[in-house]
């Protein structure tokens, strides 16, 4: 139990503008100081000033939403060498879900370290920080590009029959530069000049998104071959004997990376599977 390794445990329930702190006894387990903290480097540097005051001995962090609003604060600690545990938000679920307050679940979160709940941070090097933030923007680009394309075409389904003929049957690509083409022709036609006006914003969406999704793709591709040069796939031989193996069965290449991955993910389960369970 942590309770054996720590004297104290700081709990934390983390928001976009402060942040509540509550201070556990590990041994008693009763909160000896609460306290509430800017979500700011001044805030933190404050938070941690207090915390080697109030408790000086060895000390744990209890955090909630180290992905989202604790991202700062615990990135902030771990560069500074503290223990630092992620903990779940509660359901906010009923009548009881809705009686709650920062400190109490600032209490909350350390008493679920003290019992053994919690799970351990990652590190949070700042390469890994960069890629997720490159990796996150550009999947968000690619969800959009795909909403916009299914919005195009579902348009084009019930748009005048000249443009549906003119459109219709055509590739992404092509599809997507003849509707950037479009002109309204005149606004006495009022329903095909509203239609080619969405249909050429929607193309126009498309290729802006598909720009911004490239130019990511480059970066993170840039950072990822200067992080690893040599990775798997170029370099394991049975590796390269599988992918050869799946392109003689018939299977593109991009076919063969793909059954390489669910391959993987399978194996990793296998493994999972396997280990002991505590």
């Amino acid at each position: 139990m942590l309770a054996d390794d720590v004297s104290y445990v700081i709990g934390v329930d983390t928001h976009a503008e402060q942040h509540a702190l509550a201070l556990v006894d590990a041994r008693t387990q009763q909160t000896s100081r609460s306290f509430t903290s800017a979500a700011t480097r001044r805030g933190y540097r404050r938070a941690l000033r207090l915390a080697c005051k109030h408790a000086p001995e060895r000390r744990a962090w209890a955090l909630e939403g180290t992905g989202s609003y604790g991202a700062g604060f615990a990135r902030f600690l771990c560069a500074r060498e503290e223990r630092v545990l992620e903990v779940e938000r509660p359901p906010r679920e009923g009548r009881r879900g809705r009686l709650k307050s920062d400190a109490l679940d600032a209490e909350r979160a350390a008493r679920v370290v003290l019992q053994g709940a919690a799970g351990a941070l990652p590190r949070l090097g700042s390469e890994r920080e960069a890629l997720r933030a490159l990796l996150t923007t550009r999947e968000g680009a690619v969800c959009a590009r795909t909403a916009a394309l299914n919005e195009l075409r579902a348009l084009l389904l019930t748009c005048p029959p000249e443009l549906r003929e003119r459109l219709q049957g055509l590739s992404r690509s092509a599809l997507v530069e003849a509707c950037a083409r479009l002109r309204p022709r005149s606004v006495s036609d009022s329903e095909r000049a509203a239609v080619a006006l969405a249909l050429r914003s929607l193309a126009v969406r498309v290729r802006q998104l598909s720009s911004e999704a490239e130019t990511l793709e480059r970066e993170l591709s840039e950072r990822v071959q200067a992080l690893a040069p040599r990775p798997r796939r170029r370099v394991d031989p049975d590796t390269k004997a599988y992918i050869a193996r799946r392109v003689a069965e018939g299977k593109s290449e991009r076919e063969a990376v793909r059954c390489l991955k669910r391959y993987l993910a399978r194996s990793l389960f296998r493994l999972l599977e396997a280990m002991p369970r505590t």
